[in-house]
This record gives C-alpha cells, sequence and structure tokens, in this order.
C-alpha cells in the first residue's frame, strides 16, 4: 500500500488493536506514566511514546523489552511516584508523509541479497501501522539482505527527507543499516550509511523496538552512476528517483531479523532555515562556560544550551545559580538538565534501577523549576538511554519529566521535527587540541564538513561541548577559547542561525 497526496489530506493510519497475549498494554504504560500526571501534561507523553515506540496494534508485545515493567524487590510500574512536574507536551507536531509506503496489502515489493535466509511479505504478528508488516531473516553471514523496488512513480525529494519506520528483534548480531535511493534500477543511487551497530556505547536501533529514522540530504554519504555529491557535501540532483532499497547486514555472527513497516517522505527544514539552523549545547555546568563562552558567543548574539548538574552547582569549577540566571535572562541562554545528583551522573542511568532513575530526574526537574529555570529539555549523562538494572528503558523514564532528551549519537544529523525526541543526535568531541582523540574542529568548518552540509541542506545541527580552556585542551571533552571563536565565525560566516533547543521545539507545533 502506497499513497502520495498533499500534506493537508493526508491522515496518520490508526494503529489497529490485538489481543495483549499477557504481555505490557498501553493501559501499563500508562501507569507507569502516572495518569495524574499524564492528563495534566494534555495527552500522555510516556502513554503516546510507549506506544509509538514499542508498539500499537499487534506488537505491544514489543513492550516485553521493558521486562513487563517489573522492577527489583517486586515493584511494578505503579511503585512509581507520579511526576510532580510532568513536560507540558510542547513538541513539534507530527510530520505528514506526503508520499507513503506502508507494506500493507499485496505491495509488491521484492526482498533478496546473498544475506537473506528467509521471508514474509505479509507478516500480520508484527506491525505497528494498519495490519501487516514485512518481514526478514538474514542468513548470518555478513552479507547484504534487502527490501527492494524499482520503476516507481518518479518522486520530486526537494525540500524533503525520508522516513524509516522499523525493528530489529536482537540487534546483537547487526553490522549495519543502509538505505539507497535512485533511477534505472539504482544503477544511478545516492546511499545512507545511517547506522553502525556499536557493542558498546548507546546505539540508537536497539533490541525489539520499532524505531524511526530521518534520512536528510546532508547526511548521504555516497553517490553512484549518474549521481554524485559535491565537495561541500550537496546532492547533483534531488529529484526523479524511481527506485528504493532498505538494505541490512549482519555481523556475521548469526542471523537477525528486521520488520519494515514504512518508507515515507515528509517535510524537511529548508523551508524554514534554508541555511540550516545550529544548537550550541554544553553538558556539565562548568564555570568556563560562562566565564569563556558566554562572552565568545555574545559577540553573536548566539544563545546557547546547557545540560546542568544539579549537585554541581555552587562548587568549585561550576556554574553557581546566579550565573546561570544571568546567562538565562540577559544573554536568552537555556538551562536544562542533565543529572540531579553527581553519583548518578558518574555511575551513568543504565548502571540504576528504574526507581532510582525516575528519582533522579524528578528531582532535577523539580530544581530546575524551583530555581527559575524553566526547560523541559535533558541530556543523558554520558549519552547513555539503554536499559536500567532492572530492564526499563532510560528514554522512556525521562519523557515522564522532559520533553526532549540528548544523546550523543551522531551517525546522521538531527531533523525537525525530530524523528525520536527522546534520542536527539549531537556531534561531540569537538577540540582543536592535538592527539587527544574526538572531533577535530576542522571536522566541522573543513569544505564539506558538518557546517557546510548543514547550511547547504537546510538541517539541524546539534553540537555538544564540555569545557572551555585558556590553553591547549588536553582531552576531546575540551575546546580552547580561540577554538570556539574560530567555530562562532565559521557559523557567523555561513549565516546560520543559532537557536537553543527550546527554541527550535516551537517551530512546528
Amino acid at each position: 500500500m502506497s499513497y502520495e497526496r498533499p500534506i493537508a489530506s493526508h491522515r496518520a493510519p490508526t494503529p489497529s488493536r490485538k489481543k495483549d497475549d499477557g504481555k505490557i498494554g498501553r493501559r501499563s504504560a500508562l501507569r507507569l506514566a502516572g495518569t495524574g500526571g499524564l492528563l495534566a501534561a494534555g495527552g500522555g507523553a510516556l502513554g503516546a511514546y510507549a506506544e509509538r515506540t514499542f508498539g500499537g496494534g499487534g506488537d505491544m508485545a514489543n513492550a516485553a523489552a521493558v521486562a513487563d515493567l517489573n522492577f527489583a524487590g517486586g515493584k511494578t510500574a505503579a511503585d512509581l511516584t507520579v511526576p510532580s512536574i510532568p513536560p507540558s507536551g510542547r513538541r513539534p507536531k507530527y510530520r505528514r508523509a506526503t508520499w507513503s509506503e506502508q507494506f500493507q496489502g499485496k505491495h509488491g515489493w521484492s526482498i533478496g541479497g546473498s544475506g537473506t535466509a528467509s521471508s514474509e511479505r505479509y507478516d500480520t504478528e508484527r506491525f505497528i501501522r494498519g495490519t501487516q508488516s514485512l518481514r526478514v531473516t538474514t542468513a548470518g553471514n555478513g552479507k547484504q539482505s534487502y527490501v527492494r523496488k524499482t520503476g516507481l512513480d518518479p518522486q520530486n525529494l526537494t525540500g524533503k527527507m525520508i522516513r524509516l519506520i522499523f525493528r530489529v528483534d536482537d540487534t546483537a548480531k547487526l553490522s549495519k543499516l543502509v538505505f539507497y535511493l535512485g533511477s534505472q534500477g539504482l544503477a544511478n543511487n545516492f546511499v545512507w550509511q545511517y547506522h553502525i551497530h556499536s557493542a558498546k556505547a548507546a546505539n540508537y536501533v536497539q533490541s525489539g523496538e520499532w524505531v524511526t529514522v530521518h534520512l536528510q540530504w546532508s547526511d548521504v554519504r555516497g553517490a553512484a552512476g549518474a549521481f554524485s555529491v559535491s565537495r561541500d557535501g550537496v546532492p547533483s540532483t534531488t529529484t526523479g528517483f524511481t527506485d528504493m532499497s532498505f538494505a541490512a547486514y549482519d555481523s556475521g555472527g548469526g542471523p537477525v531479523t528486521y520488520n519494515l513497516q514504512a518508507i515515507e517522505a515528509v517535510p524537511d527544514t529548508s523551508a524554514v532555515f534554508p541555511k540550516g539552523v545550529v544548537s550550541i549545547t554544553f553538558d556539565d555546568s562548568h564555570h568556563s562556560v560562562h566565564g569563556l563562552g558566554r562572552p565568545t558567543m555574545d559577540a553573536y548574539g548566539f544563545p546557547g544550551t546547557i545540560y546542568n548538574i544539579a549537585d554541581a552547582i555552587g562548587t568549585n569549577g561550576f556554574l553557581t545559580i546566579d550565573q546561570m540566571r544571568s546567562m538565562q535572562n540577559f544573554s536568552g541562554w537555556e538551562m536544562a538538565g542533565h543529572a540531579y545528583a553527581n553519583d548518578a551522573h558518574t555511575a551513568s542511568y543504565e548502571k540504576l534501577s528504574a526507581e532510582q532513575v525516575d528519582d533522579d530526574l524528578r528531582k532535577l526537574r523539580e530544581w530546575l523549576v524551583s530555581n527559575g529555570f524553566t526547560s523541559e529539555h535533558f541530556a543523558y549523562p554520558h549519552g547513555s538511554f539503554q536499559k536500567t538494572t532492572d530492564g526499563v528503558p532510560v528514554d522512556l523514564l525521562a519523557s515522564r519529566h522532559f520533553t526532549t532528551a540528548r544523546s550523543i549519537i551522531s551517525e546522521t544529523i538531527e531533523s525537525f521535527a525530530p524523528a525520536m525526541p527522546y534520542r536527539l543526535k549531537s556531534l561531540t568531541g569537538i577540540t582543536d587540541g592535538e592527539g587527544v582523540g574526538g572531533t577535530q574542529l576542522d571536522q566541522l568548518t573543513g569544505v564539506g564538513g558538518r557546517l557546510d552540509r548543514c547550511a547547504k541542506n537546510g538541517d539541524w545541527l546539534i553540537l555538544c561541548l564540555h569545557r572551555i580552556t585558556d590553553g591547549p585542551p588536553k582531552s576531546s571533552t575540551e575546546i580552547s577559547r580561540e577554538g570556539l571563536a574560530a567555530l562562532m565565525k565559521e557559523i557567523d560566516d555561513r549565516g546560520m542561525p543559532v537557536v537553543t533547543v527550546e527554541e527550535a521545539m516551537t517551530y512546528y507545533r
């Protein structure tokens, strides 16, 4: 089933409802959020998020990934305290597709590749839309497995991005995911390599969850045939596409099963931000952001977002409350949340129980509001949003208290609206230090770097920095004052607007 129609006439498909089979259902997810808090938030951030992530209509069983929300010590979801200050729900509106393939009925897409062992074109057991999805199991040999369609009506994707909705049952043996868009049987193509799986770091694609990914023109990593990408990151064409291919590669250590639910075209950010847009964020509340960073950014009128650790405020080397208020009230900075307790930040949330994480998030939100900081935005300690020690996804808990949560995943640039607001992507480790690792500054500022790609294609680039130094940086979490000044100048020279994360979330309400 596919369609092409104006945005105004499109209605999102209504998820079907199937038997719960004893696994957690929407009601349990609502109990986790706390119904009082959800109603106060105007519609239930967690209920909607849980249903969108773990599945409605036939796939709420995926929420078994939450271990039925039974925590250590025999506690359940109902034992969590209802958030005293739930998020307001001020999230961007869902982007309506202008073209969509949802793999319903006799959809006609082919499945193949030497990396495919078996498939089911019409899987009625696991789906998030309609009554079915498409399922494939790889061969475990590390070779390409694909879902493909050629000979489509020519697609004009100028000012649009691709939206993918899919799930992978067990990511432990997943290597990478790739998407091809082209013509003439894919002889001409652009390629996005949008996920490389890590055995250690937090992964955007996690086991047993429905995932949404946006593919923007800035993230094209290769071209073949008559197609090309310019030195500064501009594709040779954005129209006339007749072929699409969703490809998966296992690690060679065993098979992987994936379900594909939708491939869609949705409007991108370029109409609102034709030169792209940047959010400059700082983690951990370091004093140098006020003493060195703020004056540098004030010179350009650029605001920043600081993700704060409440316990650190007022201690040696960190911001004070008065400095935070001054930056917010006189320079337009956003004071967001990173952790309440230093110990929770040091440990990372996946090393804590769900109750401990939820308690830290609640205290953090209360601390921000009680001190006059209205931001509803959050960044995971160390970028980690995997599951807690008792099996609850950290991003599910974050959605009880905050409107967005930022990671440090940077496989692709972020988009408006975000594909998954509780997994915002950002580029971290930005430094001008020598031999310290991280992301060297010229990878942003050089020709064809992240700034060029964002500016030329109208996307949203979130940068994550930490400490600013007067001398040479000694680690990847440091950038010199001169390096920061050079970065601000490069952004300004390209005419790119700078907005806080809070401001970014207001554009598509």
